[in-house]
């Protein structure tokens, strides 16, 4: 089921993509998917008396002794995203096959640094997304 929902996105990428009036330089467009969630470990320190004890120079401090290990679900570093618009810059660099071992088309899945994506206000829900930024793109299971 999940490989129609990729399917579906697919096909209305590439609709979308000819209605958008915009052809970019050098970035990808991509619609942003759900946030990805990860398991993280975060070390917190323990005290076992949270009174504050002055010191030999008088200063109050808690004294902790021990670390605690919590782990939460929190946003991935990464991101997924399916590309609307390819850039022309990399359209050109694919006809001249310096690139040709990643090709990267309307409608596929990209992997890539939420931090270095730029939201693009004028159209809704869209990142920029620089071609160096882009850590994978997801290939369909068989």
């Amino acid at each position: 089921m999940k490989e129609e929902k990729i399917m579906d996105q697919s096909q209305l990428a590439e609709d979308l993509s000819k209605k958008i009036q915009y052809d970019f330089a050098k970035s990808f467009l991509v619609k942003p998917l759900d946030p990805i969630m990860v398991k993280k470990e975060f070390d917190k320190p323990v005290a076992k008396d949270d009174t504050p004890k002055k010191d030999e120079n008088g200063v109050e401090a808690v004294d902790y002794d021990k670390v605690e290990t919590e782990v939460k679900e929190v946003e991935s570093d990464y991101r997924k995203g399916v590309v609307l618009k390819i850039p022309f810059e990399y359209r050109r660099q694919m006809d001249e096959e310096k690139f040709p071992a990643m090709p990267i088309k309307v409608g596929d899945i990209l992997v890539y640094k939420a931090t270095y994506a730029k939201w693009f206000d004028l159209l809704k829900d869209t990142h920029l997304v620089s071609q160096f930024d882009i850590v994978a793109v997801e290939t369909p299971k068989a």
